[in-house]
């Protein structure tokens, strides 16, 4: 059985259009809560679920709707309000509860919303569980008996508890007196917690993007549009600055002189002084890591594969080999001996710890890493056309392997959220990465009919 419903993060779309309403995410809250009573009922009590959310206004009427749901097919709800979709991973784990469910679009803007759901062990939802789920949608909606209807609940220290989590990640022996850091929030779940993390451990803090409407979420901040950062870091003087997107699962890293570093580059930082400490086994990317990555590892004797593009796959194939690290470029970092997910603030801490531990700036952690330009571009694409079924897509891009062979790799991805077609290159010379992506999207703009 395919899925109708589920993405590789959830279920997510704009809202009031088919499936962000509230009446599918009722259904939707009632086929999960029938799942984890056929399947995670504990001791013939009632399975419980903890609901978090980010700042979008819809959340609201998400949330009420996922509460309604639950309710109906018999499972309790606690809910926690507007906090990191890793925290809502931690706090299941910790509170020993049978599921958790986070509402947000991540780094989309707020029109949009979704929902995604985490196992008891803090996991995205086996693909088996979301099967069960999505063919329970098909099913009428129903409510068990009125004695049988689960309760809600607030967890009031919801957030203290996340933030200790986070300042346990940092080593004991550290702290982070004498830094100033800027931290940008973009207006979304971490708004209450990220600066905190970061000033309880003895840095100066200069928090921006924490002033959420309900509609500002992500818009001009956070790590999807670091330029707000950058300039902060450069006004205050400050020694660093760290941007979260909308649910605080990834982040991006500016140094004293404005320098931006991606997703790669801090996975490199965090791995290379693990290596140093105790033995790394292996690193996962993704399609989209910088080949330069790729080739760092190797000179360090390290293992290095590749996924596809979305941290579920990273944390299934660090899974399957019994690895701890890996990430995305985008800033989507997994370190399993510290969280069962990727979590920005706990990304930045282990960052910010080999800083320390090496007495050594970002800039010189990562001078023998020199990422190779990349250049993408999006090309809209009409239908459900696929480049593959293209012989004339199919050839050019031979063409452009042929010609990058040795000094660099071509990708054609379908976008998982968007009908866009992503064309990327990247090699030694900056100049002829861009020469071949232009060239490259303009063939394939042409042949697979897409309105520019």
């Amino acid at each position: 059985m395919s899925r109708k419903y589920f993405g590789t993060d959830g279920v997510r779309g704009r809202v009031g259009l088919a499936p962000i309403t509230p009446e599918f995410v009722m259904r939707l809250g009632y086929a999960a809560g029938q799942v984890l009573r056929e399947n995670f009922s504990v001791h013939g009590e009632r399975p419980t679920v903890l609901i978090g959310k980010d700042t979008r206004l819809s959340g609201y009427m998400l949330e009420s709707a996922l509460e309604a749901g639950f309710s109906a097919a018999g499972v309790d709800v606690c809910l926690v309000g507007p906090l990191p979709t890793p925290a809502i991973a931690y706090l299941t784990r910790a509170l020993r509860l049978q599921a958790g469910v986070v509402i947000s679009a991540s780094h989309n803007p707020y029109p949009d919303n979704g929902i995604k759901f985490f196992s008891a062990q803090g996991t995205k939802l086996p693909d088996a569980t979301e099967l069960a789920i999505e063919a329970r949608l098909e099913e009428p909606l129903g409510c068990v008996a009125s004695a049988d209807l689960g309760r809600a609940k607030r967890i009031d220290d919801a957030r203290g508890r996340y933030i200790e989590f986070c300042k346990s990640t940092f080593p004991g022996e550290l702290d982070l007196r004498g830094m100033k850091i800027v931290v940008d929030c973009a207006h979304g779940a971490a708004y209450q917690t990220a600066p905190s993390v970061f000033h309880e451990l003895g840095a100066e803090v200069i928090s921006i993007g924490v002033q959420p409407n309900g509609l500002n979420i992500n818009a001009g901040c956070g790590a999807t549009a670091p330029a707000a950062l950058i300039e902060s870091v450069r006004a205050n003087g400050a020694d660093m600055g760290l941007a979260l997107d909308g649910d605080a699962d990834r982040i991006q890293m500016v140094d004293a002189e404005g320098a931006l570093y991606d997703g790669d580059q801090l996975l490199y930082a965090i791995v290379r002084q693990r290596a140093q400490s105790g033995n790394v086994t292996g690193v996962v990317g993704t399609l989209m890591s910088n080949l330069a990555l790729e080739h760092a590892f190797e000179r360090m004797n390290i293992p290095f594969v590749r996924a596809a593009v979305g941290d579920r796959y990273v944390l299934e194939m660090l899974h399957a080999r019994g690895w701890l690290y890996g990430g995305e470029n985008s800033g989507h970092i997994l370190t399993l001996d510290r969280h069962s997910t990727g979590d920005g603030t706990v990304a930045a801490l282990q960052v910010l710890a080999a800083m320390r531990q090496q007495e050594r700036g970002l800039c010189e952690l990562l001078s023998d890493l020199h990422l190779y330009p990349q250049n993408m571009v999006n090309v809209p694409v009409s239908g459900n056309r696929r480049w593959q079924d293209s012989p004339v897509v199919v050839a050019a891009l031979a063409e452009v392997e042929a010609r990058m062979s040795g000094r660099g790799r071509v990708l054609l991805r379908a976008s998982g959220t968007e009908p866009v077609l992503r064309v990327m290159v990247e090699g030694e010379s900056a100049e002829d990465v861009r020469n071949e992506a232009q060239g490259l999207a303009e063939l394939v703009r042409n042949a697979l009919g897409g309105a520019v």
